[in-house]
């Protein structure tokens, strides 16, 4: 698997990662642009979740091709890109379980957003954050949780409205993992560690 660590540090790959995570922010902003329009502003920053996690992601490249590490962007980035990836993927299984199909937008979503799960854990060696970069993810990541099942902020998907109590504990508990995948990958002794 250490093969694949010197072309994730070429600078090439890093700009063409770089152009597709852009453009993935953009077009989940898109995506999002209906129910940002109903949104009251107090609540913005907290409901376009993948593409905000793309966003931190685009951040952490942009760091990397000056080679340099923003730790609290890379916490936020592992943790919400983990959370928000394995999100999409259970979220888009369940409407094709609810409805016995899925749309070529559906398809798109799972393998983007398994795609996203699996660059944050892929880049975890390059990433330096510490303890407090990882608390202050935990408290953004657990309050989003908050605004999203307790002002119902959450993406809409009419088909799974009554299984929304259902979503909300399983996505307290992916938060949860997702800070122990922060932890476990970075934070931890004698963790593998790659300088970009």
């Amino acid at each position: 698997m250490k093969w694949i660590y010197p072309l994730l540090a070429n600078r090439p790959f890093l700009w063409l990662l770089l152009v597709v995570n852009i453009a993935g922010t953009v077009y989940g902003y898109v995506w999002y642009g209906w129910q940002l329009k109903e949104t009251p502003p107090i609540f913005l920053l907290f409901v376009p979740d993948s593409p905000t996690a793309s966003l931190f992601f685009v951040f952490v490249l942009a760091a990397f091709l000056m080679k340099k590490n923003w730790p609290l962007v890379e916490a936020l980035a592992i943790v919400t890109l983990f959370k928000y990836g394995i999100w999409a993927v259970v979220m888009n299984l369940l409407v094709f379980t609810a409805q016995g199909e899925l749309d070529w937008v559906g398809v798109m979503l799972i393998f983007s957003h398994f795609a996203m799960a699996v660059q944050a854990l892929l880049y975890a060696p390059f990433y330096r954050f510490k303890w407090w970069h990882l608390v202050v993810t935990a408290i953004w990541t657990l309050h989003n949780d908050v605004i999203d099942y307790v002002f119902f902020m959450l993406p809409r998907y009419h088909m799974l409205h009554e299984v929304t109590p259902q979503i909300g504990y399983f996505t307290f508990w992916l938060s949860i993992l997702s800070v122990g995948i922060g932890y476990y990958f970075v934070i931890r002794p004698n963790r593998f560690k790659l300088t970009i």
